[in-house]
């Protein structure tokens, strides 16, 4: 049972404020808009269990990646989120479970000729990677020969892959599979260079908030919610972080 202190710690406005990403097609962390603006997904369908199970209005926040809706919950403007857990947004936000594990790799152009993650880390190859993300700094890292450019969201990363602007471009598996359809010739390099759970996040200072969510998220796992969630939107074969 929730005590009110650990709702209002949760929810100081009294409406849950849940922020999620989107993208041009849907994967398990990004929700897609439709032409009314209606927006769908597995982590909408997650916060909206949440504010249910809590009994709280829900107010859903949009953001067009995940280091803007790091930002708002660090700066307490969004209760809850869900983003790739890593260290740096460690250092702003307090963690919970994950409800998924991405791997991220690349997807090259149609006539590229690198043809494993190791061919990206050379001079003079362009990664292009979504601003402030886990993907963007692992691929900094992991390819330190090559140059890394940011876009602000997905959208801009398509139309560059379309015309062929830059090499290689940074994302998970799951989001590059909706992708390539849109992409004619283009290529997902196998294996990848970052594991990481998608996690459920609340501003820091907040144990009761984390608390709250962490025990939402695990029993949104163990009651098959999360599942539902991930075959609802075409996910049937992702599997459930343990």
């Amino acid at each position: 049972m929730s005590s009110p202190d650990d709702l209002t710690q949760l929810a100081p406005t009294g409406t849950l404020r849940g922020g999620v990403v989107t993208a041009p097609v849907a994967s398990a962390f990004f929700a897609v808009a439709d032409r009314k603006g209606a927006v769908t997904g597995v982590t909408v369908d997650l916060l909206r269990v949440f504010a249910d199970a809590l009994k709280l209005p829900f107010e859903l926040q949009v953001f067009a990646n995940s280091g803007q809706v790091t930002d708002a919950v660090a700066a307490g403007t969004c209760d809850v989120a869900f983003m790739p857990h890593d260290a740096e947004r460690a250092k702003k936000v307090d963690f919970g479970p994950a409800y998924y594990i991405i791997e991220s790799t690349y997807l090259v152009p149609a006539g590229s000729t690198l043809e494993s993650i190791d061919d990206v880390n050379r001079p003079g190859v362009r990664i292009i990677a979504i601003a402030n993300t886990t993907t963007m700094r692992s691929a900094r890292r992991t390819a330190p020969q090559a140059s890394v450019e940011e876009v602000p969201g997905v959208e801009q990363m398509v139309a560059m892959a379309s015309k062929g602007d830059g090499d290689a471009f940074a994302l998970t598996h799951d989001s590059l599979a909706g992708l390539l359809p849109r992409l004619p010739g283009a290529r997902v390099l196998p294996g990848n260079f970052q594991q990481v759970g998608i996690a459920v996040a609340v501003p820091q200072g907040r144990p009761a908030a984390r608390k709250l969510v962490s025990g939402l998220l695990e029993e949104a796992k163990s009651s098959g919610v999360v599942r539902r969630a991930f075959d609802a939107a075409g996910f049937k074969d992702l599997p459930v972080a343990p």
